[in-house]
C-alpha cells in the first residue's frame, strides 16, 4: 500500500501565492508530480468546489483543503508551510500549515481511515508544534506516519457506570466525510473533558461509523448535532434537547458548543428532535423569519428544478420529434378528447407504429413523460418546502396538499402556500412530547395524516378559490403583455435574473417563467425565453471579458474559470460568474444587470418564445414561434447583452478603482509593485 506522503509531496517555508486558491492549486500539482493525480486541472477544481461549500481553515493557524476526485490514483496529503501565511477562513486569522488531502472518488475504507487519523492528529497541538519545528521534508513525513500508525483497537468497551457528570452525546458529520468529521468529534470530546462532562461522540464519515449505544442515548440529558449533512437516523434521539450547528463550529468553538448543550438540557423551552426533526431553530443560531423563509423557498426550489428542467426538456425533445400539434386534442372519432401524444401512446407501439412513424411515436412518447414529470411542478415545490420546514414528515402532506392545489388551479402560488401551511402543521403536531412508544408512529403516521388533513383541508375550504382567481388572472395578464408592458417585464427579470446569479432573486424569476411555461401560452414561452437569455449573459461575458477583451485585468485563476464559463454560459447556468461576482462584486454585479436587462427587453420585444426551462442553446429546436430564424434571433440578444456586461466590466476595472488602487490581480499581472491612485 503506497504510503499516504513522500518528500515529494511537502514544501517548507515557501510563498505560493497571496490567494488560498494559489495555494491549492499549487498543492494540487504536487500531487500530479509525485504521480499520484492524473490532472491538475481537474484535482483543483475538485478542491476549489470543495473549498466555495465551506471554509476549510481552522483554528490555530491550520487549513485542510480537501475533496474526492477521479484524477486521484492513490490517496494523497500534500503539505505546506506557507510564508507568508494565507487567509482560508480560519475563525482567528490566515493559516501557515496547510494539509491537502485528496482522496480518490471511490476511496478504499482503509485509506479513508489513515486520513482520518491524521485529521484527528490536528486537534493535538504537540503534533502542530511539531510540524512547525520540522527542519526538513523527512521530519514532516515522519511526523505524519506516526499519527497515523496503526494501533492496537481497544477492548470493547464495558456498559458505563453512572459518573454523577453530565451526560450528552453528539454526532458529527460533513460533506466529505474525510477530514471535518473526526476534528470536530476529538475538539468536542476534548472540550467535554476540560468541562467536566461526559461525552460520546457518534462520527459519520467515510471511515465507518460505529452507532452510539441506546443506553447512552437514554441516558443523555442533551445533543450535539454538528452537520453539514442530514443526520442518520435522526430519530434515535427524538426528544432530546438538541444544539445544532455546522461542523465547523464543532472545531472552532467546541467548549460554547457543550457549554449550550448543557444549557439546553435545562432548558424546557430548547429546541427538542422530534421523530426525525428537530423541532424549532437551533438555540446556537436561530434564524430570523426572512432567513428562514428564504431558506425554505429554496430548498423547494432546488427540489423542485429537477422536474422541470427533466420534464421540459423531454416536451421540447417531443416537439422536435412530433411537432408541435402533438399537444393538441386529437381529431380521430375514438380519441375522447385526447391529445395527439396520448391517443397515440394508447393505440400504437413499436410493434404496431402510427402512420407518421418511429420518430413521431418517439415524440409522443417524449411528450407525455415530460407532461407527466412537469405535473410534479407544484407538488415537489410544495412537498419540499414543508420538507425544509418540519423535515422528513412534512414531505407526504406537502405533496397532497401541493396536488390539491394543482387539482384547483392555484397554481405554484397554491403550492408555495400549502407547502408552508403542511410544513407548519407537520412541525407543530410534532412538537409536543409524547409517550416512548408513540415517537415511531409519530413520523410516519400520525404527523403526515393530521398534517394532510389540516393543509389540504384549508386550501380546498377557504384558500383555493381566491388564489386559483389571482393565478388566473396573472396567467392572462401575461399572455396578453405586448409592446412597452412586455419590454418592462423584460427589463424586470434580466435585472433579477443576473443579481444574484443562482441566489433567491434569480430563482424568483426562474420559478416564475417555470410555472407559467407549465400553464402554456405565448406569453409564458415569451418570459421563458427572455429569462434563459438574460441569465446566459452573466457567464458568458466573464468568459469573454477574461479570456479575449482584457486579460491582463483578470489573475490567472480568473482567465482559467473564465475558459470554463464559456461552456457554462452557453448551457444557461449563470453560477459561472459566481467566481468573478465573489472576487468583485461591485464591479460585476452591475455589469452583468446591465446586460441581462437589455437582453430580456430585445428578447421580448421581438416576441421570442422557448418551450424549453433550460439547456441554454442546446436547446435550439425550442426556440420559436419559427424555429431557426427565432433561435439566431435570440442568441443575438445574449450576445448583445454578454458585450454589454464585458464592455461595461472593463471600462469599470480601468477607470473605477473601489479601494483607490490597482487590485492585486492587475498588480500581478502588470508588474505594479506599489498602488497606484486613479
Amino acid at each position: 500500500m503506497p504510503a499516504l506522503i513522500t518528500r515529494d509531496l511537502v514544501t517548507l517555508d515557501v510563498d505560493l501565492g497571496p490567494d488560498r486558491s494559489d495555494v491549492i492549486r499549487a498543492l494540487a500539482t504536487l500531487v500530479v508530480g509525485a504521480g499520484r493525480a492524473t490532472e491538475v486541472d481537474s484535482l483543483y477544481a475538485d478542491a476549489w468546489a470543495r473549498e466555495q461549500k465551506t471554509d476549510t481553515g481552522l483554528g490555530g493557524g491550520i487549513a485542510i483543503p480537501h475533496c474526492r476526485s477521479a484524477s486521484v490514483t492513490a490517496p494523497s496529503l500534500a503539505f505546506a508551510r506557507l510564508d507568508p501565511k494565507v487567509d482560508f477562513g480560519g475563525f482567528d486569522g490566515p493559516a501557515d500549515i496547510v494539509f491537502m488531502i485528496a482522496a480518490p472518488a471511490g476511496g478504499d475504507e482503509l485509506h479513508l481511515q489513515l486520513l482520518a487519523k491524521l485529521a484527528r492528529s490536528l486537534v493535538n497541538e504537540d503534533f502542530v508544534a511539531a510540524l512547525r519545528s520540522a527542519r526538513t521534508p523527512d521530519e514532516i513525513v515522519a511526523l505524519v506516519e506516526k499519527a497515523t500508525a496503526d494501533e492496537p483497537a481497544p477492548a470493547p468497551a464495558a456498559p458505563v457506570a453512572d459518573s454523577g457528570r453530565p451526560v450528552l452525546v453528539g454526532v458529527t458529520s460533513c460533506a466529505t466525510g474525510i477530514a471535518h468529521t473526526y476534528m470536530a468529534a476529538d475538539a468536542l470530546t476534548n472540550a467535554a473533558k476540560k468541562l467536566g462532562v461526559e461525552l460520546h461522540i457518534e462520527t459519520q464519515g467515510s471511515a465507518g461509523m460505529t452507532p452510539l449505544d441506546p443506553a447512552l442515548i437514554e441516558r443523555a440529558e442533551a445533543v450535539i448535532f454538528a452537520n453539514d449533512v442530514d443526520v442518520r437516523d435522526r430519530g434515535r434521539f427524538a426528544g432530546k434537547p438538541v444544539v445544532q450547528a455546522p461542523v465547523k463550529r464543532g472545531i472552532d468553538h467546541p467548549e460554547d458548543m457543550v457549554r449550550e448543550a448543557l444549557a439546553a438540557a435545562k432548558d424546557p423551552n430548547a429546541a427538542r428532535v422530534q421523530g426525525g426533526e428537530s423541532s424549532g431553530s437551533s438555540n446556537v443560531r436561530a434564524e430570523s423569519v426572512g432567513a428562514e423563509i428564504k431558506r425554505v423557498l429554496l430548498t423547494g426550489v432546488s427540489y423542485m428544478i429537477p422536474f422541470v428542467a427533466g420534464g421540459g426538456l423531454l416536451i421540447a425533445l417531443g416537439f422536435l420529434m412530433a411537432g408541435y400539434a402533438i399537444s393538441l386534442g386529437s381529431s380521430a372519432a375514438d380519441a375522447g378528447g385526447a391529445s395527439n401524444a396520448v391517443y397515440t401512446l394508447q393505440h400504437y407501439t413499436l410493434l404496431n407504429l402510427p402512420p407518421e412513424g418511429l420518430v413521431y411515436y418517439l415524440g409522443a412518447a417524449a411528450f407525455q413523460i415530460g407532461g407527466l414529470s412537469f405535473g410534479f411542478l407544484v407538488p415537489a415545490l410544495a412537498g419540499y418546502i414543508a420538507y425544509a420546514i418540519a423535515d422528513r414528515p412534512g414531505i407526504a402532506p406537502g405533496f397532497v396538499v401541493g396536488a390539491v392545489s394543482g387539482f384547483l388551479g392555484a397554481g405554484f402560488l397554491g403550492g408555495i402556500v400549502g407547502g408552508f401551511l403542511a410544513g407548519y402543521a407537520a412541525r407543530l403536531i410534532g412538537k409536543p412530547a409524547v409517550p416512548r412508544w408513540l415517537r415511531g408512529l409519530m413520523p410516519v403516521v400520525i404527523i403526515p395524516l393530521l398534517a394532510s388533513i389540516i393543509a389540504s383541508g384549508l386550501m380546498i375550504l377557504i384558500l383555493g378559490g381566491p388564489i386559483a382567481a389571482v393565478t388566473k388572472g396573472l396567467t392572462t395578464f401575461l399572455n396578453g403583455l405586448s409592446g412597452g408592458g412586455a419590454i418592462i417585464l423584460g427589463i424586470v427579470l434580466g435585472l433579477m435574473m443576473c443579481f444574484d446569479l443562482g441566489g433567491p432573486v434569480n430563482k424568483t424569476a426562474y420559478v416564475f417563467a417555470t410555472t407559467g411555461l407549465a400553464a402554456g401560452g405565448a406569453g409564458s414561452f415569451r418570459i421563458m425565453a427572455a429569462v434563459m437569455a438574460a441569465g446566459m449573459v452573466p457567464p458568458l461575458a466573464m468568459a469573454f471579458a477574461s479570456t479575449v477583451l482584457y486579460r491582463r485585468g483578470f489573475s490567472e485563476v480568473e482567465r482559467e474559470n473564465g475558459a470554463a464559463a464559456w461552456l457554462l454560459g452557453a448551457s444557461f447556468i449563470s453560477e459561472g460568474a459566481i467566481p468573478f461576482a465573489a472576487a468583485d462584486p461591485l464591479r460585476v454585479i452591475p455589469s452583468s444587470m446591465l446586460g441581462g436587462a437589455v437582453t430580456g427587453a430585445l428578447s421580448m420585444a421581438l416576441g421570442l418564445q422557448s418551450r424549453a426551462p433550460h439547456g441554454g442553446i442546446f436547446v435550439f429546436f425550442a426556440i420559436g414561434p419559427s424555429f431557426l430564424a427565432s433561435f439566431f434571433l435570440w442568441l443575438g440578444t445574449i450576445l448583445i447583452g454578454a458585450a454589454v456586461t464585458a464592455v461595461s466590466l472593463v471600462a469599470l476595472k480601468r477607470f473605477v478603482r473601489p479601494d483607490g488602487a490597482i487590485p492585486i490581480e492587475e498588480r500581478a499581472t502588470a508588474g505594479a509593485a506599489q498602488p497606484v491612485a486613479v
